[in-house]
């Protein structure tokens, strides 16, 4: 199973988050789980350094991949840079409606 956890501020704002394990749905390299929620974690943090010039402190290895978002004193920037990262958060619960015995979201 795949699990994400999202981290937030007092203010509701994403801090963080990391997203680990496989989901086991299909064979590796035809597991569409798989493939799809790392082309909406990585094309999120791949967009938000190409779009805001921000760098998220990421890690990423087999089956797992962390960010944090830095400290920003740009607020139109920040925004955008929530933005992308709550756009992320609802592709990752579109996909766990179809595939909830393989994906769990934690959002707090």
């Amino acid at each position: 199973m795949i699990r994400i956890t999202i981290r937030r501020k007092p203010d509701h704002s994403i801090e963080s988050f990391s997203i680990e394990g496989h989901a086991n749905y299909a064979r590796h390299g035809e597991d569409i789980v798989c493939a799809g929620v790392s082309s909406v974690s990585v094309g999120t943090v791949n967009a938000i350094e190409a779009l805001t010039g921000i760098e998220l402190e990421c890690k990423m290895k087999d089956g797992f991949l962390s960010g944090r978002v830095p400290r920003i004193n740009q607020p139109d920037i920040e925004a955008k840079v929530q933005l992308l990262l709550e756009s992320m958060i609802v592709s990752l619960h579109t996909i766990e409606t179809s595939y909830d015995s393989y994906l769990q979201i934690e959002d707090n």
